[in-house]
């Protein structure tokens, strides 16, 4: 099955029912003005909860590298996921196999731009009234599929039980990023709809080995 995270966790008992429906990683919002923000000591009571197979990803916007770097030594974070306008420059403050970096692409520029990026995958998703993702907009998936031959993708961006299969077979990513797609309210995963989009992925993507794997576990190791 295609790799799966399950973003905006803001408690325990979410994170343990994602990862036990087959997530493959789990994102923490360490950006104070979105409605899933965690502060980094309620994060780390959830991760050390966590199964050994599940990558931990936190989620930075225009955040200070130093404190990107301290709240991933601190949570032992596997990989970062920078969802703001952070430059290629500034990625290369870390290493590329432990970034994903989150894209908005509507026209060839946007795609010439994101390829600049040295990462492990490029992320797309939307933006919509000054947010920076978990909008429940749906990406460009035409322009999504420009980007997968070139960059490992993983495609966000309103993803849900009515169009997961859609996207599978328009865009077929190298991985799924699902957050408001799956709530009941912003930070609270509602069980049911993420136990249902899980029996969806498997039915349209029974393949059980992807030939790119983005998420993965002991990279800063």
């Amino acid at each position: 099955m295609i790799q799966v995270k399950i973003c905006g966790l803001t408690n325990e008992v979410d994170a343990l029912y994602a990862a036990a429906c087959g997530a493959s990683a789990l994102g923490f919002i360490f950006y104070p003005p979105s409605p899933r923000y965690i502060n980094p000591e309620d994060a780390r009571t959830i991760v050390t909860a966590l199964p050994d197979d599940i990558v931990r990803v936190g989620v930075f916007v225009n955040e200070k590298a130093e404190t990107v770097k301290n709240i991933s030594d601190y949570l032992a974070l596997d990989m970062i996921q920078l969802h703001g306008d952070e430059s290629p420059e500034y990625c290369r403050q870390f290493p590329a196999s432990t970034v994903i970096k989150a894209i908005e692409l509507n026209n060839d520029d946007d795609i010439d731009l994101a390829l600049d990026y040295e990462v492990a995958a490029l992320l797309a998703d939307t933006r919509h009234a000054g947010l920076y993702g978990g909008t429940g907009k749906k990406s460009n998936w035409e322009f999504a599929r420009k980007i997968k031959n070139k960059k490992p993708l993983i495609l966000s961006g309103g993803l849900n039980a009515e169009n997961i299969a859609d996207a599978l077979t328009a865009v077929a990513p190298d991985a799924l990023d699902i957050n408001s797609g799956v709530e009941s309210f912003p930070g609270k995963k509602d069980h049911e709809k993420l136990s249902r989009l899980f029996e969806i992925i498997r039915t349209h993507d029974p393949v059980v080995q992807h030939s790119r794997i983005i998420f993965q576990r002991g990279l800063y190791d």
